[in-house]
């Protein structure tokens, strides 16, 4: 019998355990926990590291919003880390580092704008946490199959968020094509969050040059901050410039 080996990442004892137990008890469920992002991705390097990896894991979508003094716990992995990781950015970052890996949202709520970023994110699924345990093994199977699982009265709402996001993006990019190569060099500086001192440093420009720079992508970009042009710039797929490598050659023919 092929066993499917399932991670249950909730930071809410009671449902995670409960959940849990409900999964160990078929025959062909093999089921762990853990409370929070962090422990997740240990459970997730350690299951790796022993040729042992997992096959989908549930999500809870609030995953890090509990409340203060709350204190997450599961049965296998402890969640005592600083840091916190939500749900949809655990999808992110499992769909990054480990693709062969499906994730399923559990959620209390219908919310087409989440369930759409989690689909962006990743995710091949998005279930509510009072569906059936039919239901979920349902999804659990599903996914494995490489399908798509989101409940009906969720899809329209989706595709239509997915649709505006697709045409923000269009958008988005269009304006950022209309930069200079050196301006789009300046903007990947300023989603790396480097000051106008940083980016005169890295790309060896007097500050002066580099205000006018910023002062034209915020006006090509049509907005009025930086903060908004980082925004515009993400929404593009403009990642940041890479902080750790060498700097950008001298040019004067893009300054």
């Amino acid at each position: 019998m092929v066993r499917i080996r399932v991670l249950v990442v909730d930071d809410h004892r009671i449902f995670a355990e409960s959940l849990a137990a409900a999964l160990a008890a078929e025959p062909d469920v093999d089921v762990s926990a853990a409370g929070s992002g962090p422990a997740a991705l240990r459970c997730l390097e350690r299951a790796a590291a022993e040729g042992r990896r997992f096959d989908v894991l549930l999500v809870d979508a609030d995953l890090g919003g509990n409340l203060p003094g709350m204190r997450p716990a599961v049965p296998v992995q402890e969640s005592n880390e600083d840091g916190l990781v939500d749900g949809i950015s655990l999808v992110a970052g499992v769909r990054s580092g480990q693709p062969s890996v499906r994730t399923v949202v559990l959620a209390e709520k219908d919310d087409p704008r989440r369930a759409a970023l989690a689909l962006q994110a990743g995710a091949s699924g998005w279930v509510a946490k009072d569906c059936s345990l039919s239901r979920l093994l349902t999804v659990i199977r599903g996914v494995l199959r490489d399908e798509t699982h989101l409940p009906p009265a969720l899809l329209t709402g989706v595709l239509r968020e997915l649709t505006a996001a697709r045409k923000h993006r269009t958008e988005s990019e269009r304006l950022v094509e209309s930069l200079t190569p050196r301006e789009r060099e300046v903007l990947r500086c300023m989603v790396a969050g480097l000051g106008r001192k940083a980016v005169a440093e890295r790309l060896y420009l007097s500050p002066h040059t580099v205000r006018t720079h910023m002062q034209n992508v915020l006006g090509k970009l049509g907005v009025h901050s930086t903060l908004a042009a980082v925004a515009l710039a993400r929404r593009a797929g403009v990642g940041p410039v890479d902080l750790t490598g060498d700097v950008v050659e001298r040019g004067g023919q893009l300054a």
